[in-house]
């Protein structure tokens, strides 16, 4: 299931030597997946402009991807419904070891590690059985699998850390799908999406769901703020054109906060929201849509849509020191302030739809 020869050989000689830490890899500020000019896929680190410090080619699409806490070492996902993960030393860009999920599943495209950086979560589709499953693996002996419990959900797509007490942050994205049928939704006629907020060890603690009449609204990425509010971007399955709200907020014991939905240049996002990340001082929160090649920046506070930014393909979105990063799928990394963006970089290739930070 594990390729894992490679990694306990350079484990066991990392027990000789100092531990690496991510200074080792030229201390690179981002991860994302991309496609290069002759199609192959590729898992990059990115310098906080944009310039590729180092790259790891992936076997198929990749999505998203996690780094480890202390190590210089990422996973970069498979997108679904894809098979592999592959672990990275981002010192050379060098494989570790590929992890598969156990026979009926697939990746969803995200994880995240433990705090401590000993355990790895993937999110799963069962799809034989029809649930969504979190993965666990020892990130501390050759990421061998370990358990897998119940992600309180359908769809199981972004995952993080809680910051407000231990534990993950889940987006069940409510839509049952299987490999055999390609992409195809299943079950929209009852889906339910939700976020669940789960332990580390597997117990449910909260879960929020959208009122009946945003049903079709599917929790797809997460973002999380320093005093545990969760930001939440959608992605909506009924009828085209519909005035919804792409973004949330949430903090775990209170009610969700749905944003600008009644702004109709909500609708310039085709309904689709692809990343959303907060800026650093939390006091507003971006999401951004491939479809309608927009990036929307929200207040926190009032819920209002303050700045709309114009960036054809856009869909990576990280905080920076000025407002937030983006990356598009023509190659481009862009530096976004309130009224302003910036071209800091463009790649020869086409950056997939996660920026990750590193900080």
């Amino acid at each position: 299931m594990t390729s894992r020869r490679g990694f306990l050989a350079g484990l066991m000689a990392s027990t000789l030597t100092p531990q690496a830490s991510w200074a080792a890899a030229g201390s690179p500020a981002f991860l994302s997946a991309g496609k290069d000019a002759s199609g192959a896929f590729l898992l990059a680190g990115l310098s906080r402009t944009g310039e590729i410090l180092f790259r790891h080619p992936l076997p198929g699409r990749g999505h998203a991807a996690a780094a480890h806490p202390s190590r210089p070492e990422a996973v970069a996902f498979a997108r679904r419904p894809g098979r592999f993960a592959d672990v990275i030393d981002c010192r050379t860009g060098g494989a570790l070891a590929r992890l598969e999920p156990p026979a009926g599943r697939h990746f969803y495209g995200h994880g995240v590690f433990s705090p401590d950086g000993s355990r790895l979560f993937t999110t799963e589709n069962d799809y034989e059985n029809a649930r969504g499953m979190i993965g666990v693996w020892n990130a501390a002996d050759g990421y061998c699998r370990i358990a897998s419990f119940s992600s309180g959900g359908l769809g199981p797509h972004d995952m993080l850390l809680r910051r407000d007490a231990p534990g993950l942050a889940v987006a069940n994205g409510g839509i049952e799908t299987h490999p055999d049928s390609g992409r195809a939704k299943l079950n929209l006629p009852d889906m339910r999406s939700n976020l669940s907020y789960l332990s580390l060890e597997g117990e449910i603690q909260e879960q929020m769901e959208l009122p009946q009449d945003l049903r079709l609204n599917s929790i797809r990425h997460l973002a999380v703020h320093a005093d545990g509010t969760v930001g939440f971007a959608m992605q909506w399955q009924g009828d085209t054109g519909e005035l919804v709200p792409t973004a949330g907020l949430h903090l775990p014991g209170s009610e969700p906060r749905l944003m600008a939905g009644d702004d109709a240049r909500v609708l310039n996002m085709q309904g689709y929201g692809g990343s959303i990340a907060f800026s650093a001082d939390g006091s507003r929160i971006g999401v951004t849509s491939p479809r309608g090649g927009v990036l929307q920046v929200l207040d926190t506070v009032s819920g209002a849509l303050l700045h709309e930014h114009r960036m054809g393909d856009v869909c990576g979105l990280a905080p920076s020191s000025g407002g937030f990063m983006a990356s598009t799928g023509t190659g481009q990394f862009i530096a976004v302030s309130d009224t302003a963006q910036h071209l800091l970089h463009r790649a020869n290739l086409a950056w997939d739809n996660h920026l990750i930070p590193l900080a």
